[in-house]
């Protein structure tokens, strides 16, 4: 059995002190996948950074505390990607991509698009060119598990307020659009709502009022995977009861291993 955890800590640091790498201890994930580190490596020299038991792989933004990601893995990668060849995913290290034995596992970060329209349309184009290469790793002979924050939800079930956000980025039609190519067209699956078809399954909340506290909410946080690894799903959960960011981490079981 895998437990594969994602996680954006919008900072790092910031989580740290808030707890999280003893919890992951607890929890004792096989891989965890990071967004939104906010740090340089050079900044990260305490070992909790570290933590023990785990190859640890950071991708920092070239921009001081903006953006990153991260992958922890119990078993040594192949081989570990961090390049993607285009920005801003290199420039702003918002992909990592771990390479097992038939199987990789990977962490994103999409960029967000609710700030201005500017913001917005790069976060469209990152999507165009993201899709390409969403297609070209399905033409590989390996599963994959995609650990992403997609800045995207999906369907009205995963968004308190849809009615509301329908003309804001994160649930804009084309946005949403984007996500049934993902899974209509290329054949990925949404690996929560395999076995968890359950309303108000959120995984970032507005810092503003009491967002939290009602549940007022989005699924942003996705792992998404390949075919093959639908019948390996065990169990899928969003865990709230301690708070390291604006997002909560989400936790699945695979019954697979971890293949050197």
């Amino acid at each position: 059995m895998a437990k594969i955890i994602t996680c954006n800590t919008n900072g790092i640091r910031s989580a740290a002190a808030k707890g999280f790498f003893d919890w992951l201890q607890a929890e004792q994930p096989d891989v965890v996948c990071i967004q939104e580190t906010k740090a340089q490596v050079h900044q990260l020299s305490d070992p909790v950074f570290s933590p023990a038991g785990y190859y640890c792989f950071y991708n920092d933004a070239v921009k001081k505390g903006y953006s990153g990601t991260a992958l922890y893995c119990k078993v040594k990668p192949r081989k570990v990607i961090t390049r993607l060849g285009w920005d801003p995913a290199d420039s702003e290290g918002r992909y990592i991509q771990a390479d097992f034995k038939g199987l990789s596992v990977i962490s994103l970060y999409m960029p967000s698009g609710s700030s201005s329209d500017e913001v917005l349309q790069k976060k469209l184009r990152f999507m165009d060119i993201f899709m390409e290469h969403l297609k070209a790793l399905r033409r590989k002979r390996r599963e994959l598990i995609i650990c992403a924050d997609w800045n995207i939800c999906h369907q009205a079930i995963d968004i308190k307020n849809w009615r509301g956000n329908r003309k804001n980025s994160g649930f804009l039609p084309e946005e949403r659009a984007w996500l049934d190519v993902l899974y209509d067209e290329l054949g990925y699956v949404d690996s929560f709502r395999v076995i968890n078809t359950e309303p108000e399954q959120y995984t970032w909340w507005s810092n503003r009022g009491q967002a939290r506290a009602n549940n007022v909410g989005w699924r942003l946080d996705y792992q998404v995977i390949t075919p093959k690894l639908v019948d390996k799903v065990r169990s899928a959960s969003i865990y709230r009861d301690q708070r390291f960011s604006d997002h909560a981490p989400q936790i699945m079981e695979y019954d697979v291993d971890i293949p050197a």
